[in-house]
């Protein structure tokens, strides 16, 4: 009979809320509103600091005395019961595993309530999923559900009345989307659908790299593992732009010196621009340099423009600053990223060179678009712009200290996310990375690798501490970024795809 009438109960209130939403669907919260983005607070306090770190105390404060639990696998609780059952089970001290609960992007609702036109409660609906980690293994994603919350205003604190969490799966269709990325045949099925021998998937939430994704072969036969080594081509140029960046913030270097003070090539040595070349004129790639200079060594290396005047795309840049670092510190740029970015951040699989410490038995080959694989670059000496060779963990844990400015003074990350120089609407480059303009104050930050057998990217979302990451070991390996920047980034990715492909 309990089970009965809970469903009965669960039935009538589904029932309420769809009746609600068919007579005042117009009055849903636009996201920009007070009242969504106060719900949306409550909503952080009870999930990302309640339920992901089991800080009990939130629960207990946010939950109305007479709160009522609705679940679809486990039936109704009051609140004294649902704290029991949260604190002996996945918040007990003795779990072996943590768990973390995520909003699906784009999907919730919110819906205001009023009584004789006073504001007193409000319904938010959504889609959320639950993870799963336990120590020394990868974090694991586990169910979506559908969810819908009664909120009250009681005495100007908004408290939760009723929680309803429905339609458990464990597949996104839950949330409408596809189940690439969650359900690994699918995602393989895809990849080679799509002629891409292996995919690297770096997630950042909350300012934390929380899930690192890799599928398909690193070589015929070979299953690529979550700690494949990748070369990734320019996303080396971030790496030298922090490290300058770092030595500016502290004091060591400066952005706006000449860098003739310390280092000329010949080639440029009686041309009057050369006085003219900083680093924040290199970092926003307005030397005036060709990407490369030729191939062929006799070509000399030459100024396009004036610099500072207009943007060109530069390797030859970045070789620049970096042998104006090294005059100046005596020190290699491998030492010096060693120093202030590989060290402190553990980067223990990231290398500027090839040498022996390469694990071979992880290292992704790359392949043209017609499967052909080819040889790796081996550079031997170091480049400022080109070949490092790292994993997703370390990149993300990289890009994660990026979005957090660590070892970054406040002026010089302003400086870094600010619009140095246009490239196309809405894009601009900063100081060694590109910025993408996504309206409503906020932004996106990100960088872009292409090589023989290697297409890679990366996005962060400063404001909402989100980021994504990720590697391809095939020429072509772009055509399958929109999907997955759709599919994490939700939103502001589908405004980033559309700056790049309008």
């Amino acid at each position: 009979m309990k089970i009965n009438h809970f469903y009965f109960q669960l039935k009538t209130i589904l029932i309420g809320v769809l009746l609600f939403q068919i007579q005042f669907g117009f009055s849903q919260e636009a996201k920009t509103s007070a009242l969504y983005k106060t719900i949306m607070s409550r909503d952080s306090l009870l999930f990302n600091i309640g339920f992901n770190t089991c800080d009990i105390k939130q629960f207990k404060n946010l939950y109305t005395e007479d709160f009522e639990f609705y679940h679809d696998k486990d039936s109704v609780s009051d609140k004294a019961r649902f704290l029991k059952t949260l604190t002996s089970g996945i918040c007990s001290p003795n779990r072996k595993y943590n768990y973390r609960r995520e909003l699906v992007d784009g999907g919730t609702e919110i819906y205001p309530l009023y009584k004789n036109g006073v504001l007193y409660g409000a319904i938010q609906m959504g889609v959320h999923r639950f993870y799963e980690s336990s120590a020394g293994n990868v974090e694991q994603a586990g169910s979506f559900a559908k969810f819908t919350h009664l909120w009250l205003l009681k005495n100007k604190d908004w408290k939760l009345a009723r929680s309803l969490s429905y339609n458990h799966q464990m597949t996104s269709s839950a949330a409408g989307k596809s189940n690439l990325f969650d359900n690994d045949d699918e995602t393989e099925k895809w990849l080679t659908e799509n002629n891409v021998p292996a995919l690297g998937i770096g997630i950042i939430t909350d300012g934390k790299l929380k899930q690192v994704k890799v599928f398909g072969e690193i070589k015929k036969g070979i299953a690529a593992p979550y700690n494949t080594i990748w070369n990734v081509a320019s996303l080396t140029k971030p790496i030298t732009a922090i490290t300058a960046l770092k030595l500016v913030s502290a004091g060591k270097w400066d952005l706006d010196e000449p860098l003739y003070k310390y280092w000329t090539d010949p080639d440029i040595a009686k041309d009057p621009y050369l006085k003219l070349l900083t680093t924040r004129i290199v970092l926003s790639h307005q030397t005036g340099f060709p990407n490369w200079r030729s191939f062929n060594e006799s070509k000399k290396l030459d100024f396009k423009f004036k610099p500072g005047t207009q943007y060109q795309y530069s390797g030859e840049g970045f070789e620049y600053l970096r042998k104006a670092l090294e005059k100046k510190f005596h020190k290699t740029l491998d030492q010096l990223v060693s120093e202030f970015v590989f060290e402190p951040l553990k980067m223990n699989d990231s290398q500027l060179i090839w040498n022996d410490k390469i694990d071979l038995s992880r290292y992704a080959v790359g392949y043209d678009n017609k499967g052909n694989p080819y040889e790796p670059t081996k550079n031997k000496t170091v480049n400022a712009a080109d070949d490092l060779l790292t994993t997703i963990e370390d990149y993300g844990r990289f890009l994660c200290s990026v979005m957090n400015s660590d070892g970054l003074s406040k002026k010089v990350f302003d400086e870094m996310v600010s619009h140095q120089t246009p490239t196309k609407k809405n894009k601009y480059f900063g100081l060694g990375f590109e910025i993408y303009d996504l309206g409503n104050d906020h932004y996106a930050v990100s960088h872009g690798g292409a090589d023989k057998g290697v297409q890679t990217i990366f996005i962060l979302l400063p404001k909402t501490k989100q980021g994504l990451l990720i590697f391809t070991n095939v020429d072509d390996g772009y055509k399958v970024y929109e999907n997955i920047v759709v599919r994490y980034l939700g939103e502001n990715g589908q405004k980033i795809v559309d700056i790049e492909t309008k």
